[in-house]
């Protein structure tokens, strides 16, 4: 048995697929109600924050996976629950800039703990790996998705910012691979994407997905900055983000490793292969 946290997010949906299929599942909710896992995945409600919410769901289990936005401060105790229970290994999903300063890590500010859960899987005492993924490809549709849907013309910040955008399918291959195989276990494993691309590479391909000569625009940091506060952004998040696009200007962010391709025996799929495969979400409704 698996018990999964973050089940129901972007990564733990692809996660539930690929181990539906072989492995017992058991998804870890704040709502079953609303869940919508496939048949045969066990939901039960329990809060991943509050470890005493969901023990007899981790009873009798052999895997503990950690999402890090669904476990958030409580990652330690979430994993002294599975060792007392006697789970025998421990998962985590955390992020390739986890060693950085915690105010330069963008998505803690969005709830990530990605230190926290690296740290205790890797001090558990138990067979345990941490998978630090690059940035989502997904992102690309955060944050020029309702430009592309309105127009042509993608209006954003730092044209030059390069890293290696990782398919998430992928990342969640990797992640039932540590969950279900012996090969990466006391590991902290870096996952990227195939190849380092700019913002405005980026852009472009997924123009050429669409059929349509999209054209990036650049705009400068401060205001695109307050902008995005005003609309919703919480500003910590906001300040960290636009760092970390200013001191990757020049250099890629996690150039791309050999990592993915040793542990699924084929190649990582580039981001053209995810532009292609996610072009609904970039096409106008109607």
């Amino acid at each position: 048995m698996i018990v999964l946290t973050g089940a129901t997010g972007l990564v733990g949906r692809l996660l539930v697929t690929e181990l539906a299929e072989g492995h017992e599942v058991r998804a870890v909710t704040r709502s079953p109600g609303n869940a919508g896992l496939p048949a045969g995945v066990e939901v039960v409600e329990g809060d991943p924050q509050r470890p005493g919410t969901f023990v007899d769901a981790v009873r009798g289990a052999d895997a503990v996976f950690l999402h890090p936005r669904a476990v958030g401060d409580a990652a330690h105790d979430v994993v002294a629950l599975a060792r007392d229970l006697g789970v025998r290994r421990v998962v985590a999903l955390a992020a390739a800039n986890v060693d950085d300063r915690l105010d330069a890590q963008p998505s803690r500010f969005r709830g990530d703990r990605n230190k926290e859960a690296d740290d205790a899987v890797a001090t558990s005492g138990l067979d345990w790996v941490s998978v630090r993924p690059s940035s989502f490809a997904g992102n690309a549709l955060t944050a020029w998705g309702g430009q592309i849907r309105a127009s042509d013309d993608v209006r954003y910040v730092y044209a030059g910012f390069e890293e290696s955008p990782l398919d998430e399918r992928d990342l969640a291959a990797v992640l039932a691979t540590a969950l279900t195989g012996d090969d990466l276990l006391g590991r902290r494993i870096d996952l990227t994407g195939p190849e380092s691309l700019t913002h405005e590479e980026m852009v472009r391909q997924i123009g050429v997905a669409l059929g349509r000569p999209l054209r990036f625009h650049e705009i400068p940091a401060e205001p695109a900055a307050r902008t995005m506060v005003a609309n919703g952004l919480p500003e910590p998040f906001v300040t960290a983000m636009m760092a970390r696009y200013a001191a990757h200007r020049t250099q890629p962010q996690f150039p791309p490793t050999p990592e993915l391709e040793k542990i699924l025996g084929r190649p990582p799929r580039t981001f053209a292969e995810w532009a292609t495969d996610h072009v609904t979400g970039f096409e106008a409704a109607g």
